[in-house]
């Protein structure tokens, strides 16, 4: 579904992305990891088309060039929600569907995913001041699904949650991607979420994809900058920045 090739993006003297090459296949969960600055929310903006990369291509669905025809296929749940505050929680989650649906559909439609992540209807007249961090995120998560999307894209979905909060996110995320056969890809420092979320890991180092294979070889991988990130050790060949 989604294909990189080559991807090349510097900002600058500061050289990000130094020839990015991942395949993503349709209908799977492709989890990106890797350390702070390496580029990972960069890879995602690069699809998205905010940053136009300096050189190689982006294909999705065999498709390159333009990202303007493929917005409506995506859904996104940003870091920390990124809710309109001013909006209540439904019209947050409709924001899409009420330019293309009535009023009263894209409510509709609201409801029954803020179900779906386990939100009951009286939240939906609530607005995001009122609601603790996990609550917004899964109003989050809803906005992210409200339009049936194809390929979904998750950034770091469980940061500034407790663990048990984290869990709950984490399953919701797994159902709801089984569910809708979509494409995903995520960035997260979370093990735990790539252990639960992830059919396929790909590490991004020195702006490359450094190592990239199904889950269950994650902990046999034969990288050294794999296996020094993903047990948090602080020797190895990643230099901890201090």
């Amino acid at each position: 579904m989604i294909t990189f090739s080559d991807v090349h993006k510097s900002f600058g003297a500061n050289h990000v992305l130094r020839g990015v090459d991942l395949h993503v296949a349709r209908g799977t969960s492709m989890v990106i990891i890797g350390g702070s600055g390496t580029g990972k929310s960069v890879t995602l903006k690069c699809v998205l088309g905010l940053v136009t990369p300096d050189r190689g291509t982006i294909t999705v669905d065999g498709q390159s060039g333009s990202r303007d025809a493929f917005l409506s296929r995506f859904g996104m749940l940003f870091q920390g929600a990124a809710l309109f505050d001013s909006l209540p929680v439904w019209q947050n989650v409709a924001f899409r569907l009420l330019r293309t649906h009535t009023k009263a559909d894209a409510r509709a439609i609201a409801l029954d995913k803020l179900r779906r992540v386990g939100l009951k209807p009286e939240v939906a007249d609530l607005y995001p001041s009122d609601l603790s961090g996990g609550m917004q995120k899964r109003v989050g998560l809803a906005r992210a699904i409200a339009a049936d999307p194809e390929i979904i894209f998750f950034d770091e979905p469980t940061t500034g949650l407790d663990p048990i909060m984290a869990g709950v996110i984490n399953d919701l995320i797994r159902e709801i991607v089984s569910e809708m056969g979509a494409t995903t890809i995520t960035i997260t420092h979370d093990m735990t979420s790539v252990r639960t979320i992830a059919d396929h890991v790909a590490m991004l180092h020195a702006g490359r994809i450094q190592w990239t294979g199904p889950i269950d070889q994650l902990d046999h991988s034969g990288d050294a900058h794999v296996d020094q990130f993903i047990h948090g050790r602080a020797t190895g060949p990643i230099e901890a920045v201090r």
